[in-house]
C-alpha cells in the first residue's frame, strides 16, 4: 500500500510581523531565508518607540542561526563590536569570596557510558583530582584572557572549545534588518493605533497605523515588546506570573570604559539584592544591576551599579522593570509571539536573544497553512511552555542554592519552595551525583553540575562504574586530561589579539 498525501493548496501568503528589535529583524531574516519569495514579509516598526536592546550575551546554539543565515562570523562581529565568550563567571553566588565558571563546552571526557564528572567525583573523594574546572578548556582558556577556536585539542578524543558571542544587540538587530530587506522584506515605519479583527472567529485581519494606513495579513507575528500589543492586547492570552519563585523585577543597565582586559566571558556578580551583569564589547563594557525592589530603593540600586564598574561611567544608568513569567499561551489563533512578548527571563544564563531563536526555529517547523490546526498551536504551546520553565527552574537553582547569610533576600531564596521538578534534579543529584537531560530541555548535564558543584551542591556518592579504574589508572587518565588541556590553553593567543586580527570593528 502507498500513500500519497494531497497538495497543499492552502498556503499562507503574507505575514506581518510587529516591532522591529533583534526579536522582529530575526524573525524576519530567517522566515525570508526559509520560504524565499513564495511568502511575503510586512514589518511594522516605530522609531518613536524604539526598543529594550540590552541583551548583549548569547550561548552558544546562536552560531546554528547565524549558519543557516549564512552569516559569516568575522564580519557580523566586525559589524555589531562583537567579542567572543566562553562562558559566563559567577562572583559571591554560594557565599561571599566564591567564584566559578558556567563554561560551554565538555567537562573532561566520559568512559564508556559513565559521565566523567563520577570520575571525578570518586578522585575527589580520595583527597585528590583538583577542582572540576581544571577538566574543562573553555574554562582554562578564558581565565587567561586568551580566545582559540579548536575542534579537538591536539590529536586527543578531548572535545575542544565551544564559544558564543557578545555584541550590541541594536547593532545585530541593524545587521539582520539589512539582510532581511535585501531580502525582500518590506519594512513600514508608524504607530499602530487599531488592531482589526474577524467578527466571525476572533481572527486578526489587519492593524492601523496612525494617519489611517491599513495594512491586512494572513499571520501575525508580535514582537512588540513587554506590552504583547497583539497576543494580549488584541488577543488576551494572559501571563503567568513567576516572580514568587524569581523576584527580580527591575534592573539599571549602563556601559563603562574597558578595565584592564577584553574578558571572553560575561561575569554576574550576586549583589546583596540581586546580581550584577557585565559583558565585554570591543568599544565598551555593558553593565546592568538586575534587583528586587521590595529589598533596595531604585537609587540605591543605580548607585551599586556605578560602585561596582571595571571603568569610567559612559552613559547614565536608564530604569528597566519587568514581570518574570511567560504568556499563557504564546501562539492564539493567528498570532504568535516572540521576545519580550512572549515572556520574561532575566539574563542569568543569557538566554533572552537564544529564546528568540528557538521560537522562531520552533515556528519554521510548525508554519501553519490557512487551516491554523488547533493540534498545531497546541503542540507549539506545549514545547514553549517546557523549554520556558526547564530555563526557569535552571536560574532559580542559582539563587536557591545559596549559603549566604549577609541579606533578607538572599536568605529568602534559599528557604523559598522550589518547582517540583527542580526538586527532584536537586534530591537526585544531591543523593547519587546523577543528572539527566529531559527531552529538549536547553542546558545540559555539564551546565548542570558546574552550577551545582559551583554553588557547593555536594553528592554524597557517586555511579559504581567509576570503580573500574585501579587507583593508578585513575590518576593517569585525570592527571593525562589536565595536562592536554593546560597546554592548548597555554597556546591559545589572547582574546583581544585575535579579534584585533580577525573582526575589530
Amino acid at each position: 500500500m502507498t500513500f500519497s498525501p494531497p497538495p497543499n493548496r492552502d498556503p499562507l501568503r503574507s505575514v506581518v510581523i510587529v516591532g522591529g528589535g533583534t526579536a522582529g529583524w530575526m524573525a524576519a531574516s530567517v522566515l525570508s531565508k526559509a520560504f524565499g519569495p513564495a511568502l511575503s514579509i510586512t514589518l511594522i516598526e516605530s522609531e518613536e518607540i524604539g526598543i529594550v536592546g540590552v541583551g548583549e550575551a548569547t550561548i552558544p546554539q546562536i552560531r546554528h542561526i547565524n549558519n543557516f543565515l549564512e552569516i559569516d562570523e568575522n564580519a557580523f562581529l566586525k559589524a555589531t563590536n562583537g567579542t567572543f565568550k566562553l562562558g559566563i563567571q559567577f562572583n559571591d553566588w554560594g557565599r561571599l569570596g566564591d567564584s566559578y565558571m558556567h563554561a560551554f563546552g565538555d567537562i573532561g571526557m566520559a568512559l564508556g557510558l559513565t559521565p566523567f564528572h563520577h570520575y571525578w567525583l570518586r578522585a575527589v573523594a580520595a583527597g585528590k583530582g583538583g577542582s572540576l574546572w581544571d577538566y574543562s578548556v573553555n574554562h582554562q582558556i578564558a581565565i587567561r584572557d586568551r580566545f582559540a577556536i579548536m575542534e579537538r585539542i591536539g590529536s586527543s578524543r578531548l572535545t575542544g572549545t565551544r564559544h558564543a558571542f557578545h555584541f550590541d544587540a541594536s547593532l545585530y538587530a541593524r545587521f539582520l534588518r539589512g539582510r532581511a530587506e535585501a531580502a525582500g522584506v518590506r519594512r513600514v515605519e508608524g504607530k499602530i493605533v487599531e488592531v482589526r479583527r474577524r467578527a466571525a472567529d476572533g481572527f486578526i485581519e489587519g492593524v492601523t497605523l496612525e494617519g489611517g494606513a491599513r495594512i491586512d495579513g494572513e499571520f501575525f507575528i508580535d514582537c512588540s515588546g513587554f506590552r504583547g500589543l497583539l497576543i494580549e492586547g488584541a488577543l488576551a492570552a494572559g501571563y503567568e506570573d513567576w516572580t514568587h519563585w524569581l523576584p527580580c523585577d527591575r534592573a539599571v543597565a549602563a556601559p563603562c570604559a574597558h578595565g584592564a582586559a577584553i574578558r571572553p566571558y560575561t561575569q554576574a556578580s550576586a549583589r546583596k539584592s540581586g546580581w550584577q551583569w557585565a559583558i565585554p564589547l570591543q568599544n565598551r563594557v555593558g553593565n546592568g544591576h538586575v534587583y528586587c525592589s521590595r529589598h533596595i530603593s531604585d537609587d540605591e540600586a543605580a548607585a551599586v551599579l556605578k560602585e561596582n564598574l571595571e571603568g569610567e561611567l559612559l552613559g547614565e544608568p536608564r530604569l528597566l522593570r519587568f514581570v518574570t513569567g511567560m504568556r499563557k499561551r504564546q501562539w492564539v489563533k493567528n498570532c504568535v509571539s516572540l521576545g519580550l512578548a512572549s515572556g520574561f527571563l532575566e539574563p542569568l544564563e543569557s538566554t533572552s536573544i537564544h529564546l528568540i531563536q528557538s521560537g522562531v526555529s520552533r515556528l519554521v517547523s510548525m508554519f501553519p497553512d490557512r487551516h491554523f490546526d488547533a493540534a498545531l498551536i497546541d503542540e507549539f504551546n506545549r514545547q514553549s511552555r517546557f523549554e520556558f520553565e526547564r530555563i526557569r527552574d535552571f536560574i532559580i537553582l542559582h539563587y536557591h542554592a545559596n549559603e549566604r547569610t549577609d541579606s533578607p533576600f538572599w536568605i529568602e531564596r534559599r528557604e523559598m519552595a522550589v518547582p517540583e521538578a527542580l526538586a527532584a534534579k536537586l534530591d537526585l543529584f544531591r543523593s547519587t551525583g546523577r543528572i539527566y537531560r529531559e527531552h529538549e530541555e536547553l542546558f545540559t548535564e555539564q551546565g548542570w553540575l558546574q552550577v551545582m558543584i559551583g554553588q557547593r551542591i555536594a553528592p554524597l556518592r557517586y555511579h559504581p562504574l567509576a570503580d573500574g579504574l585501579s587507583e593508578s589508572q585513575l590518576d593517569e587518565f585525570l592527571a593525562n586530561i589536565r595536562t592536554l588541556i593546560d597546554r592548548a590553553a597555554a597556546a591559545a593567543p589572547g582574546h583581544a589579539d585575535y579579534v584585533k586580527a580577525n573582526c575589530a570593528a
